[in-house]
């Protein structure tokens, strides 16, 4: 029996040799948990085009807590003001856009009645951080795109809400200056073309005189050349790419191109079912090709 158990530790597996083959459990790493906020801007901006725009405040609300220091978070908070005021205004639509009295004059009612205090204030304080960081440094791609936004947007509420004609342009041709210097640092900041884009075709459709007295103060328009820059937008944007779109749609129909809005709202109204916006001027659209071809 002593025999027998000898031979029998003699070829049982030592267990500290057998542990030290094991191989070691690895140390462990510390989890990177992605960014939350990284997504806020895109999810909040999704809404905005839904027309949903408290649950769009609140993931730009989100962000702004999550990143203080960035003005891109303010500056769609105040995008979310104005986009709900055009859309109670009915600017987006082909029935103020193809009515000249409307586009080129403005909504109803006076720029007291209509005053959208909440949209001025997030606009100016997304442009007070952004002038910081551009004084700070002037290839502030971040910074400049931002600036603007904020000016593109501003001169759209001079001119649509205020109905302040010339100053509103005095600030889209400074929206078009930043988003020139813009392009010049990064080409890929494509929704710097929205804003060169609507001032190039809303000056464009100006009466010839109105151009002219522009042109002597040394401010130029070009429906065409607008046209191609909100295409480039419509095409490669990123936050305001289903805005470039909707835009851009809408002056095809001003230029009598229904055929070439259709794609735009198709795609529009697929992205965004919620928004009765694209699905009406989609269905508009449809009647009206519908009716040529009879």
């Amino acid at each position: 029996m002593t025999i027998c158990l000898a031979v029998a530790l003699l070829h049982a597996p030592d267990a500290r040799a057998q542990g030290a083959l094991e191989p070691a459990s690895p140390p462990a790493v510390p989890r990177m948990e992605a960014d939350p906020s990284a997504g806020m801007l895109d999810t909040g901006f999704h809404a905005l085009y839904e027309l949903k725009f408290k649950e769009a405040r609140e993931q730009f609300l989100a962000y702004q807590k999550a990143r203080p220091d960035d003005p891109l978070g303010k500056v769609a908070e105040a995008a979310s003001y104005l986009f709900e005021q055009f859309n109670d205004k009915g600017v987006l639509t082909s029935e103020f856009f193809l009515n000249d009295d409307k586009f080129l004059g403005g909504v109803e009612g006076s720029a007291a009645e209509n005053r959208n205090s909440n949209f001025l204030k997030a606009n100016h304080e997304a442009r007070a951080v952004a002038k910081k960081q551009v004084k700070s440094d002037p290839r502030d791609a971040h910074g400049l795109l931002v600036l603007t936004m904020t000016d593109g947007m501003e001169s759209n509420y001079m001119a649509m809400i205020e109905k302040k004609q010339l100053p509103a342009l005095s600030l889209m041709r400074q929206a078009e200056s930043e988003a020139n210097t813009l392009l010049g640092i990064n080409p890929d900041e494509k929704d710097a073309y929205v804003a060169l884009g609507m001032s190039n075709y809303v000056i464009g459709c100006l009466p010839g005189y109105k151009k002219a007295f522009l042109w002597f103060g040394g401010v130029h328009g070009d429906r065409n050349r607008g046209i191609q820059q909100m295409q480039s937008a419509a095409e490669h944007g990123h936050y305001l790419q289903p805005f470039a779109k909707i835009l851009l749609a809408l002056a095809y129909e001003r230029e009598h191109q229904s055929e070439r809005a259709h794609p735009l709202l198709v795609s529009l109204s697929d992205q965004f079912p919620a928004n009765p916006i694209f699905a009406r001027e989609l269905e508009l659209i449809d009647k009206k090709q519908a009716a040529h071809k009879r």
